[in-house]
Parts: C-alpha cells; sequence; structure tokens
C-alpha cells in the first residue's frame, strides 16, 4: 500500500517517471491499477481531451507534433496516448509516433506514450481512458489521443474526447469512404490536411457538402480546416477552432458529455468486473479443462465451448436461488 500511495504522489506531483511506472501497471492489468486509478479519480475532470483520428498517411501524427509545438509556446503542457496497432510479434506498440515527436520527449512539459490496442476494437486501447486519467492527475492541461486509423470502429473516440478532429488528406483515395462509415457523425472539426496537395479544394468542398446532408445534427456546427502539417499552416487556426469547441461546451453541452462519459466508464467497469469474475468461477470447474481439450482436439470450437459454459453456469446459478 505505501508503494501506491508513494507512486500516487508522484503522478500527482507530475513526476514522469511515476506517470510511466502507473501508465505500465495499468497497461498490464496489475492488480495494483485499479488501486492507483481510483485513488487519482477525485484529481481528474481538469484537461480538455483531444481526440485525433483519420486514414493511415493523412499525417495525423506530424500534425500533434505541431500542435504540442504550439501549444507549448502558449504555455499549456501537453499528454498524448498515441495508439499504435500491436506488433503481431511481441504484443506490444510500433512505436513511430514516439520517434517522430522525439524533440518533445525531453520536454517536462510534454508525456507521450505509445500503447497497443491488443487487437481492440475501435482503434483504442481498453485502457486508453485510464491513461487518460493519469495524464489528466498528473496537471496536463491538453490531453492529445491519437487513433489507430479511420472507419466504422473508430466511433469509440467520442466516449473518451472532449474535441474529435478527423484528419484527411487529399488524393488517398479512401478519405471520403472513410466518412462514409462513420467518421462524419464524430467530427468535431475536419482537417484536411497536406493542403499543399492537388485537390485540396476539392476535398474541403466534398467534405462540406456532406457536412450539410447530415441534417440530423443539432448545436455544434463542425467546421472544415486546411493544414499543412509539415510547415505548420493552419495549426494556430486549428486550434482557435479547438478552443471555440471547448468554450462551447462550457456553456452546456460539456455536464450532458460528462455525464454519458461517466455512464460509459460504469458500464466497461461493470462488464470488466463480472467478466473477470465469470472466468475465475469457471476456471475452477473440471468443464474449463474438458472444453479445453476439446477445442485442442478440434472437436469443437472456443464459441460453442463459451456458450456451453455461460449455459451451464446459468442453470448453476438458477438452482443456487431455487436451493436458497
Amino acid at each position: 500500500m505505501a508503494q501506491i500511495e508513494q507512486l500516487t504522489k508522484g503522478v500527482l506531483k507530475g513526476h514522469r517517471r511515476s506517470i510511466a511506472k502507473a501508465i505500465t501497471l495499468i497497461e498490464n492489468n496489475e492488480p495494483d491499477a485499479r488501486k492507483i486509478v481510483s485513488k487519482l479519480y477525485p484529481k481528474t475532470g481538469n484537461a480538455h481531451v483531444i481526440g485525433v483520428t483519420g486514414p493511415t498517411g493523412s499525417g495525423k501524427s506530424t500534425l500533434i507534433e505541431k500542435l504540442i509545438r504550439e501549444l507549448r509556446k502558449r504555455g499549456k503542457t501537453v499528454g498524448v496516448v498515441a495508439v499504435d496497432p500491436t506488433s503481431p510479434f511481441t504484443g506490444g506498440a510500433f512505436l513511430g509516433d514516439r520517434v517522430r515527436m522525439q524533440e518533445h520527449s525531453t520536454d517536462e512539459g510534454v508525456f507521450i506514450r505509445s500503447m497497443a490496442t491488443r487487437n481492440a476494437l475501435g482503434g483504442l486501447a481498453k485502457t486508453t481512458n485510464d491513461v487518460i486519467q493519469v495524464l489528466d492527475a498528473s496537471g496536463k492541461d491538453i490531453v492529445i489521443v491519437e487513433t489507430v486509423g479511420a472507419g466504422q470502429s473508430e466511433v469509440e473516440i467520442v466516449r473518451i474526447a472532449h474535441t474529435v478532429l478527423v484528419v484527411l488528406a487529399p488524393g488517398l483515395g479512401d478519405d471520403i469512404q472513410a466518412i462514409k462509415a462513420g467518421i462524419m457523425e464524430i467530427g468535431d472539426i475536419f482537417v484536411v490536411n497536406k493542403a499543399d496537395r492537388e485537390n485540396a479544394n476539392k476535398a474541403v468542398s466534398d467534405i462540406q457538402a456532406m457536412l450539410e446532408m447530415n441534417t440530423e445534427r443539432t448545436g455544434w456546427k463542425p467546421s472544415v480546416l486546411k493544414t499543412t502539417a509539415l510547415t505548420g499552416e493552419g495549426i494556430t487556426e486549428l486550434l482557435a477552432r479547438t478552443d471555440e469547441h471547448k468554450d462551447y461546451l462550457k456553456m452546456g453541452a460539456l455536464e450532458t458529455s460528462r455525464k454519458e462519459k461517466v455512464k460509459s466508464e460504469l458500464a466497461e467497469a461493470i462488464k470488466q468486473k463480472i467478466a473477470e469474475s465469470m472466468i475465475e468461477d469457471l476456471k475452477r470447474t473440471g468443464d474449463w479443462e474438458e472444453l479445453t481439450q476439446k477445442i485442442l482436439a478440434r472437436e469443437t470450437d472456443p464459441y460453442t465451448a463459451a456458450d456451453t459454459l455461460l449455459e451451464k453456469a446459468k442453470r448453476n446459478q438458477q438452482r443456487t436461488r431455487c436451493n436458497g
């Protein structure tokens, strides 16, 4: 317990080593991870969380690097969670994002962490939200979350971010398709990056036309901005629009957003608790080992075996209630 107290104090003081260690415990799902998150939670809720999503090749990481640079000029502290695809060899994250942002790694006001999705759907690691809480509690003014790509599953970013930036680039071919896949509904600001390329204006016009067709959306009106991340062009305007969205949220939408976020966090925590408890109970039965052997022998498959175990667990619960 003394170690947890020490680690928690270190995070609250913004000590990089403590932050890194806390995040590692969370990523590895260590028993102490939940205790740390519980102790830090009362100190959270101050950081503005910006989600950055978009197709591979749109320049998200370069854009984030320029955002960090501009935010630091303004005296803001920044945390970055770069959610990478899981390496098929090590199970860890590809660290390309940290390489691209390397010049900020020695800045005490910036903390960058690459996380592996570990095959989690939605472009986010399951533990991303807890990592955001650690960075928030450590005193970071802004927390930027970069997802692995764009597509139908990327809508999960809206559950954890206050402001969602959808980054696209002209000439990728799949950018408009990515929007059609469900991104249109979650973007607060659309960024056409690499605006020095041909067809950048056409990409802006296409996105604006699609936004106008979305008549169901009320309240905040998403805008479309052009940036050239390599040169930094358009970054100031992008941050100005992000600040406008933050102010908009403060007028009432933020409370609704926070409530939905808390509901989502609670549901996820319950799912995890139930799943872990149920799995431990099932492992104690002889059926678990028996079905494992059947799967190995190709006599059944994991899904059918899971149905068998859950059905039996349900019957046992009903029997226990009747006997009680």
